[in-house]
């Protein structure tokens, strides 16, 4: 199975009802994001389900990928994907997923890099999840501890 992890784009550094949740991709962040899942779609990702964190920027960010992978299902929301989540809970919800569909998951620091340091079996840090950076990780199988490797890593510009 293909995991596709991405950082929303960048956002605002504040949200006028002062709500984290809230805070909405730049234009520059939308641009950014944009090209990045070109040159992903271009490189043969097709995800088979997109799911993303509840928040706003993360939502914007899904609703790109939909569009540049011509993505025809509804963007399925996971308050697993918050930032505030961890790695087992992004785990428990690529388990309740179609384990042999490529998935592509939309979410937040700190989340992201502790989760892709989990499920590659590293205690430390590996992977710089700054806005607009998708990573890949394929599972051989989907069990209860998972045993990723790392594909690769698109750093967005």
């Amino acid at each position: 199975m293909e995991l596709y992890l991405l950082r929303h784009g960048a956002a605002e550094s504040r949200a006028a009802s002062g709500r984290d949740q809230d805070r909405a991709l730049t234009d520059v962040g939308e641009t950014a994001v944009k090209a990045l899942l070109e040159q992903a779609r271009e490189d043969g990702v097709a995800p088979r389900w997109i799911v993303a964190s509840p928040y706003l920027r993360a939502q914007q960010t899904a609703r790109i990928a939909a569009r540049v992978f011509d993505y025809e299902e509804p963007v399925l929301v996971s308050t697993r994907l918050t930032p505030e989540s961890a790695p087992i809970d992004l785990w428990a919800e690529v388990r309740d997923m179609d384990p042999d569909s490529p998935l592509l998951f939309v979410a937040h620091e700190p989340l992201l890099s502790s989760a892709a340091s989990w499920l590659l079996g590293e205690s430390r840090v590996i992977i710089n999840f700054r806005p607009g950076t998708l990573v890949r990780i394929d599972f051989d199988s989907i069990g209860v501890t998972p045993q990723g490797q790392h594909a690769w890593t698109l750093h967005g510009t």
